[in-house]
Formats: structure tokens, sequence, C-alpha cells
């Protein structure tokens, strides 16, 4: 509330206390509030104009500031965390159970029947999957579900199973295979792999070609290297050096070199093919030990010329 005294040359008027001012209503109301301040303010103006006037501030009784209490937000239903899927293994263990397949069981059981009935008749092609999906009383699309190329497909199948079932061909031949030295075995092992494939041999050069396309390299490179590492672990070869990947290198292509060769056998029981195949073993064998001996000698001539170097006083 404002006193103004009077500005026109008048005597100054004391301002009224606020207990004597007669106030009504409203004004009454704000000066009945608990907390008053006075603080008069004097403004000076050119001239004779001058005035003092008082103001009052009137404080409202402050009150605590409450945080306003938020919904809290649902939280929604928490989901254990997935399970890490099996491990494949990359290595021989007889302590670790085998790494699970690449192929469902229903592909498992289209792409067997495929391989058992109608591939020695038709061939690697898709009119063997359609007969399959016939005999199994599954619509002629069926096949459809195997991805954008079933034959390399039904090639994978084949290449996966005669390569899972070489232990047990190894079982039944143990009493051959007893007694034999590790390259006999190897030998052995790759042409029992290479007799398994007599009764689709005439369309196997049609898988071979299917299998060479860029696609499908990596897949058929990657079985081909499985082959070979299986061939050498069931032979019983515990080496651990740089000649695990040496042997396992060179007897890949000479499987596939074989494997090609046999193709166009037409020896009775494919003893061409046998005969090629040792001869590339024996070569390779002698490679490698003619290799090792010439790692051998140079480690013993660089060795005996650092000694040698070493005898005249230079610091090696």
């Amino acid at each position: 509330m404002y006193v103004v005294g009077n500005i026109l040359g008048k005597k100054h008027q004391t301002m009224a206390s606020p207990a004597a001012v007669n106030c009504s209503g409203a004004a009454r109301r704000i000066l009945l509030l608990p907390t008053t301040t006075t603080r008069p303010a004097t403004r000076s103006f050119p001239g004779r104009l001058s005035a003092v006037t008082s103001r009052t501030i009137t404080t409202l009784p402050s009150t605590p500031r409450t945080k306003s209490k938020s919904t809290p937000k649902t939280q929604p239903p928490t989901t254990p965390p997935p399970q890490p899927l099996q491990t494949r293994r990359t290595y021989h263990s007889t302590t670790h159970p085998p790494p699970p397949s690449p192929f469902t069981q229903a592909e498992t059981t289209l792409l067997t029947t495929a391989l058992t009935s109608h591939i020695p008749p038709h061939g690697f092609t898709l009119p063997s999957l359609t007969l399959a999906a016939r005999d199994l009383s599954l619509l002629d699309i069926s096949p459809s579900f195997l991805g954008p190329s079933p034959v390399a497909r039904l090639i994978h199948f084949h290449l996966y199973t005669t390569r899972t079932t070489l232990p047990s061909l190894a079982s039944q031949h143990s009493d051959l295979l007893s007694g034999l030295s590790v390259s006999e075995k190897i030998e052995l092992l790759t042409w029992l792999r290479l007799k398994q494939n007599e009764p689709i041999i005439q369309h196997w050069q049609q898988a071979l070609a299917v299998m060479a396309q860029p696609s499908q390299v990596p897949v058929a490179v990657r079985e081909l290297a499985m082959l070979a590492d299986e061939i050498y672990y069931l032979a019983g070869d515990k080496s651990v050096d740089l000649s695990w990947y040496t042997k396992r290198a060179a007897l890949s292509g000479i499987y596939a070199a074989a494997e090609l060769f046999m193709t166009t056998d037409k020896s009775e029981g494919f003893q061409e093919t046998r005969r090629f195949l040792r001869r590339r073993l024996q070569e390779a064998e002698e490679l490698g030990g003619a290799v090792r001996n010439v790692g051998e000698w140079v480690g013993f001539t660089a060795s005996a010329g650092v000694n040698v170097l070493r005898s005249k006083g230079v610091r090696i």
C-alpha cells in the first residue's frame, strides 16, 4: 500500500503507521499477514518536484516445496538370458561330445531318402529330391526349404554323412588296420572313403561341378579339410608341430586328385585308382622326408656356422 505525501509544495506529511491507517477489505487482510517489512525509498526529481515515498512490501509466508511424486514406471517382465549355443569343436577329442549336425531332422529325413533311393538312377538333381518328397507323402515343393540351392545341399549331405560314418567303417576293418604303420593306415582309410562313392560314381563329376561354383567352394574346402583331419586322427597321428598342417594339406590334395581320377577309372574294382592313390602318398612321404632332411641339414649347418663365428670372437 502506498501513502504518498503532497508533492505540490505543501508540507510533507508523515506517513501513518499501518496500525493507524483505516483500512478495509483486502487492504486490512494484507496488513494482518505474518511478515510485513517497510522499505523507505526516496526519489529526487529536478526542480521543485520532490516526494518521499514509502513502499510497503508484504512477504507471503513461504511454503516448503515438495517434490511431486511421479508414478513409478512399470518395468517390463524380465526374461532369462539366452542360453549359449553348443560350441562347435574344431578338434578331435574323446572327452567332448561331437559337434551338432548342420542338418535338421526334417532335412536329414528328406536327404537320406533321396541319397539312398533316387541318386543312383537320377543323379544329384532336383527330380531326385522331388521323388524323395513324394515317398514321404510331402508336397513336390518341399525341397525348396533346403535353401536357394537344394542340389548343393544334397551333395553337402553326402560329403557330411560319408565323413561322419568313417569311424564306424574303420572299426569294421579294425583287423586290417591293426599292425599297420601310420602311413599304411592313412592309405587304407583314404581308400575306404573313396569306395563310399562307388554307388554314385557315375554322377560324381556332376556333383564336383556343382561344388566348384564360387558360392559352394567354402563348403567343399571345409569338408575336405575335415576329412583329412579325420583320416589322420583315425590313423593315430600324434604330430604337434608344423607338420600337422602340411600333412593334412597334402592329403587333401591327394584325395581330391584320386577322387577325380576315380570318375574316369574303368578298371575292375577301381584298382587303377588304388594304385594312383598309393603312388601319390609315397611321393608325398618321400617329399616330406626330403624337406625334413633339408631342414635338418640347414639347421645343423647354421648352428655350426654360428659356433665357428663365436669361437673367432664375433658377438652373435
